[in-house]
């Protein structure tokens, strides 16, 4: 929260002139400066020394670190409020097992697992899944497990999805979860929340938890994510009768 991070992308080597211009305009800005001479992982430090990127939710008395490549939020008061809501709606106790798709570096469940018995994440990228880990070794966090799927695979024969829940949350891509949506109804949750950046595809995936799985959409709404901008961030409840 209290630190800027920009990622130069970088064809060619800087020359010691160039470097020296970058780390002197960190130094003047307070800014932290990555180079980036191929893909993702060549992602490196220039200035300062050291550098962890973190931010809090306070609400939950937590700090999650991340790299300058990983997938975050981008409005953290936003992001706070939309955590708060999550699990307002998914009414978690220390008597459920919670499920959470497309899990990422832990943003949603560090707070979930406060508040149930445990919380199974996953998530597609191996590199989230070991934020995810640490974050929640970081906060003292001990009733987190974490697997690594393609969730726009067939996950059939995945160790989690061979349990039962009282809880679903799943926050996916713009593409949404339409693999994954189907299968929900076998997992026993009673509550799913379904976190979205696309309301096309959140819309597509509601149509197959009320018609085909007989869950009820209970609640839903936006948030303003990205100001400025035509996109928003939605959320919606479904409710499956005991």
């Amino acid at each position: 929260d209290s630190v800027t991070a920009l990622v130069f992308r970088n064809l060619d080597p800087l020359s010691d002139t160039d470097s020296k211009i970058l780390r002197d305009y960190a130094e003047a800005t307070g800014l932290h400066i990555y180079l980036q001479p191929k893909g993702p992982d060549s992602v490196h430090l220039l200035s300062p020394e050291t550098s962890q990127l973190t931010y809090g939710l306070p609400d939950y008395a937590l700090e999650v670190q991340f790299l300058p490549t990983d997938f975050t939020q981008v409005n953290t008061v936003i992001n706070q409020t939309m955590i708060a809501q999550a699990l307002s709606l998914l009414q978690v106790d220390k008597s459920h097992e919670v499920l959470e798709l497309f899990c990422g570096l832990g943003n949603f469940t560090l707070p979930l697992a406060q508040q149930a018995k445990r919380v199974t994440g996953v998530e597609g990228e191996a590199s989230l899944v070991q934020r995810a880990c640490d974050n929640a070794r970081k906060n003292g966090i001990d009733n987190t497990q974490y697997h690594v799927a393609d969730l726009s695979e067939d996950t059939a024969q995945q160790p989690w999805r061979q349990r039962i829940y009282d809880r679903i949350l799943l926050d996916p891509p713009r593409s949404g979860a339409e693999e994954m949506v189907k299968h929900l109804g076998t997992l026993g949750a009673e509550r799913i929340v379904y976190v979205s950046c696309h309301p096309g595809s959140l819309a597509r995936d509601a149509g197959v938890l009320v018609n085909e799985l007989g869950y009820t959409l209970a609640a839903a709404g936006v948030m303003d994510m990205f100001p400025h901008t035509a996109h928003v961030e939605s959320m919606a409840l479904f409710i499956r009768a005991k």
